[in-house]
Formats: C-alpha cells, sequence, structure tokens
C-alpha cells in the first residue's frame, strides 16, 4: 500500500428519508427492445403516427435509436408480481447444492435434465401442469399437490403493465379480436405529458404492433407540464401545487379550465399563477353579463329592423362563418390554445364590445324581433364554439336561450351550421374600416374632454363618395354625430385622422386648446417624417429593391404613400391652427 487519501463521492439521497441511496447488485429480468424499436419507430417518422407539437418526434427517434434492454423486475410489494415459478432444488438428483438465486435463467437445463428451473404461468398450479407435461417420465409417478414450487418475489413494472393499455382496455389479451377492440382499436387520440414519451407512449406503440400489428392510436398531443412561478415541477414534496378544489371554489370549474387552457401552447410548459384562473373567472362574467342583457331587452314584433341593424347582423353572421373554419383548422392541428384564444376575441372583441352596441336599442325602447333573435342565434352558436373548452357556463346558459325538451343538451349540437354561413370579405373589411372610424372619434372624444352625451359633427374630407346609408347610420349612432359631411377641404379648427388612405375630420369649435393643439400635431409630425425617412433610406437601397421579394417591396411603397399623406394632413392642420 503505498497511500491512503479521501475523495468526495457523489451519493445520492433519498428525497423522503433524506438516507444514503447504495448500489446492490442482484438478478433482474430484463426484456430485448432491438425488436420493439424497429417496428415502432418508422410509423411516427413517416407520420403515419402523428405527434402534436412534431418537436418531440426527434425525441423519440433519439431514445429508440439509443435504446437498451428494458429491465422489467422491480423490488415492490406492490403491482402485477412476476408470475415466475422455480423448481426447488431438492427435485433435481445430485444438485441439491446449487442455489435458486443464481438460476432465474428460463428454460436452463441442469445437465441433460429435461427439467426447466423455472416455469411461466399464470398460476402455480398451472406451473406444476406444465412441469408434468414437459417431463411425464419423470413427474408421472410424483404427487404434483406435494411438488413444492417458488414464484418470484418480485413486481413487474408499472410500465410493463401499462404498455397494453390499449389493448387490455378492450380485453384484446383475453379475448382477441373481439367485438369491441375490432370497433374501437385503433383509438383516435392520445393526450399524455412530454415527459413520459419513452416511459408509456413509446412502449405502448411497440405493444399495439406486437399484439395487434397495428399502432394504438392515430395522433398523440403532448400537452404542457404544469410548473410552479419559479419552474419547478409541482409536488407534494415542495408543497408548491395548488388544491384544484381550493381554485374551482374561489374561480370556479370552468374559470380555472379557460384560464389554464388559454396559456398552455401545446407542448409548452405552463408557470401557473392564479391570475391565470382569475382571467377565466372575468371572461365567464362577461359572458352571463351579456347573456343578462340580452334577456333583458323588451321586444317588439311590429318594430322592423334598421338598415344599421342588417349590416350589424350580416357583418356578425360572416365573422362567425370565418371564425369557426378558423378555429375547426387549428383544432385540426391540434393547436388547442389558439383555437380558445380565436373564440375568446370573438366573444369580447366583436360580439361583446361591437355587435351588441351595433344592435343595442335606444335608452327605454324596445329592440325589433327579428334582430333579437338573431342576435339568440348567434350567442348559441358562440356557447357551442366555447363549450369543449367551457362546458358548465355554456350548457347552463344554452339551455335558458330557448325552451328545450327533456335530455336535450348542448354536447350533440352542431358547429358545422357555423361553418356553413355566407363569409364576406367585403363586407368584414368595410366594418373594420367602420370600426376604425369610431375608434378615431371616439379617442378624440377623450382627448378633448367632449362628453359622450354632446353630438359632434363627422367630416369627409375630398372623398369621391359619401358615407351613406346603413355605414352612415351607424357611425352615427355609435359616435353620437350629429351628421356626417362631405367637405372639400376641413374646418379650421378641425381634429382630423386617416383611415386607409381616407381623411376624416372633427370640427371642434370650442373644444380646442390650440397651444396644446399645436404641440401635439408638431411631434406626430416630426414622428411621422423620421418614419418616412427610414422607409426612404431602406427604397434607395438597390441590394434591397433588387433582392427582396416584391411583395416586401410593395408593401415599403405603401408604407411610403400613407406616411407622405398623413404629413400632408398634419402640416395643413398646423397652418389652419396658426
Amino acid at each position: 500500500l503505498e497511500k491512503t487519501e479521501d475523495y468526495t463521492n457523489n451519493v445520492g439521497f433519498s428525497e423522503r428519508t433524506n438516507v444514503p441511496i447504495e448500489p446492490k447488485l442482484s438478478m433482474q429480468w430484463f426484456l430485448k427492445m432491438a425488436h420493439f424499436a424497429e417496428m415502432a419507430l418508422p410509423p411516427v417518422m413517416e407520420d403515419r403516427l402523428r405527434f402534436f407539437p412534431a418537436k418531440y418526434k426527434n425525441t423519440y427517434k433519439h431514445w429508440l435509436e439509443n435504446i437498451k434492454d428494458w429491465c422489467i423486475s422491480r423490488q415492490l410489494w406492490w403491482g402485477h408480481r412476476i408470475p415466475a415459478y422455480y423448481v426447488e432444488d431438492s427435485i433435481i438428483q445430485g444438485f441439491k447444492d446449487l442455489k435458486i438465486q443464481d438460476s432465474k435463467i428460463q428454460n436452463l437445463k441442469i445437465q441433460n435434465s429435461k427439467i426447466p428451473r423455472v416455469i411461466v404461468a399464470e398460476s402455480e398450479e398451472e406451473a406444476k401442469q406444465q412441469l408434468k407435461d414437459l417431463c411425464p417420465e419423470i413427474f408421472e409417478s410424483l404427487n404434483l399437490e406435494s411438488l413444492n414450487l417458488i414464484q418470484d418475489p418480485d413486481c413487474l413494472d408499472t410500465w410493463f403493465s401499462s404498455w397494453l393499455w390499449p389493448v387490455s382496455l378492450f380485453n384484446g389479451i383475453l379475448d382477441p379480436k373481439n367485438k369491441e377492440i375490432s370497433y374501437y382499436y385503433p383509438t383516435a387520440d392520445l393526450v399524455t405529458g412530454p415527459d413520459i414519451i419513452f416511459f408509456w407512449v413509446a412502449r405502448m406503440i411497440m405493444a399495439g404492433y406486437e399484439y395487434e400489428g397495428d399502432m394504438p392510436f392515430r395522433n398523440v398531443y403532448f400537452t404542457g407540464i404544469v410548473r410552479d412561478k419559479l419552474g419547478r415541477k409541482m409536488s407534494k414534496q415542495l408543497g408548491n401545487s395548488p388544491d384544484p378544489l381550493d381554485l374551482i371554489e374561489k374561480f370556479g370549474a370552468d374559470g380555472v379550465r379557460m384560464g389554464m387552457m388559454l396559456s398552455a401552447p401545446a407542448g409548452n410548459d405552463i408557470l401557473f399563477d392564479e391570475s391565470l384562473c382569475e382571467q377565466g373567472r372575468n371572461f365567464n362574467n362577461k359572458i352571463w353579463n351579456c347573456f343578462r342583457l340580452i334577456k333583458g331587452w323588451a321586444v317588439s314584433d311590429e318594430a322592423m329592423p334598421s338598415a344599421s341593424d342588417c349590416l350589424a347582423t350580416d357583418w356578425f353572421a360572416a365573422k362567425l362563418a370565418d371564425t369557426a373554419n378558423e378555429v375547426t383548422d387549428l383544432l385540426k392541428k391540434y393547436r388547442l390554445s389558439e383555437a380558445l384564444m380565436v373564440i375568446y376575441k370573438l366573444f369580447w372583441d366583436e360580439f361583446s364590445s361591437w355587435y351588441l352596441e351595433m344592435i343595442k336599442p335606444a335608452y327605454g325602447e324596445p329592440i325589433n324581433r327579428q334582430t333579437y333573435d338573431k342576435t339568440l342565434l348567434y350567442f348559441d352558436y358562440l356557447l357551442r364554439l366555447l363549450h369543449p373548452f367551457m362546458p358548465f357556463i355554456t350548457e347552463e346558459l344554452w339551455q335558458n336561450i330557448a325552451q328545450r325538451e327533456e335530455g336535450q343538451t348542448i354536447m350533440f349540437e352542431s358547429v358545422n351550421e357555423l361553418c356553413g354561413l355566407a363569409s364576406n370579405d367585403t363586407l368584414l373589411a368595410d366594418i373594420e374600416a367602420l370600426k376604425a372610424v369610431v375608434a378615431a372619434v371616439r379617442n378624440i372624444r377623450q382627448q378633448r374632454n367632449i362628453p359622450q352625451k354632446e353630438k359632434i359633427t363627422l367630416q369627409q374630407v375630398a372623398a369621391e363618395t359619401k358615407i351613406s346609408g346603413a355605414v352612415e347610420m351607424m357611425i352615427i349612432k355609435l359616435c353620437n354625430l350629429s351628421s356626417v359631411q362631405l367637405v372639400e377641404q376641413k374646418a379650421a379648427n378641425a381634429a382630423s385622422f386617416i383611415v386607409g388612405t381616407a381623411e376624416y375630420a372633427v370640427p371642434l369649435d370650442n373644444f380646442i386648446n390650440k397651444e396644446e393643439e399645436l404641440r401635439k400635431l408638431e411631434a406626430d409630425l416630426k414622428y411621422q417624417e423620421g418614419f418616412l425617412q427610414n422607409v426612404l433610406k431602406k427604397l434607395s437601397n438597390e441590394r434591397f429593391v433588387q433582392n427582396a421579394k416584391p411583395e416586401v417591396v410593395a408593401m415599403e411603397r405603401k408604407k411610403q404613400a400613407d406616411a407622405e399623406s398623413r404629413i400632408a394632413t398634419i402640416k395643413e392642420s398646423i397652418n389652419a391652427l396658426q
């Protein structure tokens, strides 16, 4: 011995008992995996069995291409006990000194003896019968009841039991090709977490091809893992997992569901915060309050819908059709959180903030029956879109929209009707322009502190045709205007704005502070001139113009034209005030 020295060793400690974990060599059962990997890899890589998101195909491929034999035995006291029985040594003459522990090898023959050392069977009785069938000349005179077999004390790995789930669910192991498994197998979708791709998903695929000759499911959707604000996984040990029942009590079941799904793009982890659930609860309140508003209107069977009412109902029908088609496409791609966000914006921004304002009757006046019925129908359609994400409030409100028959439920209502509604790109574009005008007028009111009850005038400057008909009626209603005027030149004291390439102005009369207005216009002019210079610099670069895509160059030229138009308008406003 030349010397002794201390060194630091990485010794693992149990997270539960905090004692050192010591390695121990022992005999185990293994399953050769190369055969299974060869079957399970091609279907995923060839997209016959699809992963969502597809990025997890690389993880799957890495694991299967570097697969090791699977240790399927566990030293536990729970689970499926390994159905292997060892033959007692005393039965084998001349080998009484051979230790059982040293012979966990199936079908091992002891010299020329025909007696196997281990029998795999469902029960001890079946194991004994197998022994007799294998070696009748040896066991013919023996009483099998007196034969002592020792069952392996280990249990099967949990995943070894679980990999049969898609098959055993339909009793396909005990009753192969039965009616249920023939109908349902393979199933459509598996929803699981990416942390068990290899533990469970890959092994179910292996078992499916091994025992049924086909994939167990066609699509796998990987959810994100819910973590705390620090990015740690939820665990009892850390005590960082909220009680779901407490969250439901505080925010409602739909509030918790919606808040979590809205922030859970496929495969991405979620940093949990109660504000997510609060957002879900607020959306529930919005849905409920919209229902109360609509149901609170008085309805007139005599009144006819105005031109602006018809415009609003036609627009929202087109918006519903577009959104339903977009949601259908997103769901086919398993982009669930994006689909929910699209529906959320449709309800909150378009239906609640715009459509209901468009068709809302004047204070104390009833709404016409035709517009009211269409509004209830649209609300019904919105509930159908929301139902998979928020099942409880949508069912409750749907039952109260109209009289329902016993047993009727929103769960069986189709959304195909929405996809069949007529879309109208021109109408959608016109309403977007109208909304921009309304938003600009409301912004002017807010900036100038003009009360909403004060009627103002909107000027349409140097336009070829004046806004008229239903569009004019709707703008007047939403902006509380006295009129819309077509003028060659805007009023000297007007606040102007641009929508697209069209110029509008609001005469301010006594509502204007010249010094403050000049200061704002000069600041806006400086910004627009700087923006224009950046665009011109890019367009003066020959390499950019020659190498960029034509649509990119066209977009830059449009930015140039819009900026020049805005600068001209601002300069006119400054000159008028000076």
